[in-house]
């Protein structure tokens, strides 16, 4: 149970292990990117994993010499579009039945959310999405879903992660070894998963109140 919770805290707060990890197991740091951030785009069951978070970690990281830029980046816009290219296939095989029922690893809440988010953007949903945790996560799948042409999404799905890969990991690598960056990082951590959650909750509350005013 011990090492069950360990590992539970281990992964959810990898941005805050990711110096550890760099000093301690070199080249291994980039196969653990990897793996976290292609769950946290490719598996719908994954949206609690870090996203931004971890990005700006890796930029302060590679920043410090821990790793290389380059590096890190080339791991990060792989795990980022492989991710949601994965994500994008599933919805395509799995279809609109998805939204019917309820399924124990998918809450329904946070599909409505990316579908509603996905309807009033279109195409730009996957790029825009990219800087939404959870949205992020859902909004492939919900391409797939609805079918958008693969050529299109791919278009779109490589336009995101750069944007976003290049955008947090460069403000982490030449901010992030800034004295009063340094000093307050795990503030500034804390600060970036909350000030991106933000427009999770308040889409999730509109989808909320739009089915109460349909009700009533």
């Amino acid at each position: 149970m011990e090492f069950i919770q360990w590992f539970t805290d281990f992964v959810l707060h990898i941005d805050a292990h990711l110096f550890e990890i760099a000093a301690n197991y070199g080249l291994w740091v980039y196969a653990v990117l990897f793996a976290i951030v292609f769950c946290e785009t490719g598996l719908v069951v994954t949206p609690f994993l870090p996203g931004d978070s971890l990005l700006f970690a890796s930029g302060v990281a590679a920043g410090a010499g821990l790793m290389g830029y380059w590096p890190t980046v080339a791991v990060l816009l792989a795990a980022g579009v492989l991710g949601d290219f994965c994500n994008y296939c599933i919805g395509r095989h799995v279809g609109p039945a998805i939204f019917t029922g309820e399924h124990r690893f998918i809450k329904k809440e946070h599909l409505l959310a990316a579908h509603s988010f996905y309807e009033r953007h279109g195409g730009k949903a996957i790029v825009l999405a990219r800087f939404v945790p959870i949205v992020r996560t859902f909004a492939p799948f919900v391409a797939g879903i609805a079918l958008m042409a693969p050529q299109v999404f791919v278009f779109y799905n490589i336009t995101g992660c750069v944007l976003w890969v290049f955008g947090i990991v460069s403000a982490g690598f030449f901010l992030g070894n800034q004295p009063w960056v340094r000093a307050h990082f795990s503030l500034i951590v804390y600060a970036i998963v909350i000030v991106s959650v933000l427009p999770v909750i308040i889409s999730m509350l509109r989808v909320r109140l739009r089915r109460c005013r349909n009700k009533g």
